[in-house]
């Protein structure tokens, strides 16, 4: 058996209807009923239909991520998929590799993600803030053309190391709105606005930060039983207070994936399952280090095929 790792999606993955292809599987509406115990509202019919358009609202998207994510890997734990050596998570998705690697409980981790959403959209006014996707240009230029636009008033700063040619950077909008222009006239392929209000990832997230940190002392957290790789610090921590430190950081800093995966690879990793719905991380993984290839698990025939893929030698 090859040595893998799973890799779990964080926000703008999520998709109306991201589980149908499971319906009616036992496991995964056993998962759904949890969630939405543990929240109080049915996460099962916001997932299914999102008649309120709450999907994209953080406090709810970032829940039902991680119910979405953890579905699919209770079906490959169910299926006897292989354990993987490693877990990496892009920003939420964190909080799903720690789930898969016994550190909390999926109660525990809906509830926390729920209130780390919460949080977020509370620390930024909407329209105060805002996100954008730099396309094309080295992160060096970027980070250059983030100290040259901010002010002392509007700052933005680098805020998804995504992969070599795409970074997203967040801040106060307007200092946002002119990182857009900067980059376009140093020769970014594309600049474009992402649909979110909270600069994720950045100093403007303190206060959500400081509202985590109290609420992850009140959480059990034990030993991981195989390593999950950090987004601040691209690298991997087996203390539990270290852990929890690890996610207060992810609020303020950067999420370095690239450099994530290029440790992995380094490491000798050659294959990857994205325990998650879509294939953003395939996609990023593909630019950043073709040497590990990335199986799908969003759906069971996914999941039934990956499962034989990572089982070979």
């Amino acid at each position: 058996m090859t040595d893998f790792v799973f890799l779990f999606p964080g926000q703008g993955s999520q998709s109306k209807g991201m589980l149908d292809a499971f319906d009616g599987i036992d496991v995964v509406n056993r998962t759904l009923e949890e969630a939405s115990d543990a929240l109080g509202y049915d996460v099962s019919a916001l997932i299914r239909d999102d008649a309120d358009d709450k999907l994209g609202q953080t406090q709810f998207t970032q829940p039902a991520l991680l119910t979405a994510s953890t579905a699919m890997l209770r079906l490959w734990q169910e299926q006897n998929g292989p354990v993987p050596m490693q877990a990496a998570g892009h920003s939420l998705g964190e909080y799903s590799a720690l789930v898969a690697a016994g550190v909390i409980t999926f109660s525990d981790a809906v509830k926390l993600v729920s209130f780390r959403g919460k949080a977020m959209a509370e620390a930024v006014p909407a329209g105060i803030g805002s996100m954008a996707a730099i396309l094309g240009l080295s992160d060096d230029v970027i980070g250059e053309l983030c100290t040259t636009v901010s002010d002392s008033e509007h700052k933005v700063w680098a805020a998804n190391y995504n992969c070599p040619g795409q970074l997203v950077v967040a801040g106060h909008a307007a200092a946002v709105d002119r990182l857009m222009v900067a980059a376009k006239d140093a020769g970014a392929r594309r600049a474009l606005p992402l649909a979110v209000s909270a600069p994720s990832h950045t100093p403007l997230m303190q206060s959500a930060a400081d509202q985590m940190a109290q609420r992850l002392q009140e959480v059990t957290f034990n030993k991981p039983v195989y390593p999950v790789w950090g987004n601040a610090s691209a690298a991997t921590e087996a203390g539990v207070d270290k852990i929890r430190a690890a996610l207060v950081a992810q609020l303020v800093s950067p999420v370095r994936w690239t450099e994530t995966v290029q440790k992995l690879s380094n490491a000798g990793v050659s294959k990857a399952v994205e325990m998650g719905p879509g294939k953003v991380l395939a996609g990023l993984v593909k630019r950043i280090d073709r040497n590990i290839a990335v199986a799908p698990a969003f759906g069971p025939d996914q999941i039934e095929s990956s499962i034989a893929l990572m089982n070979a030698e």
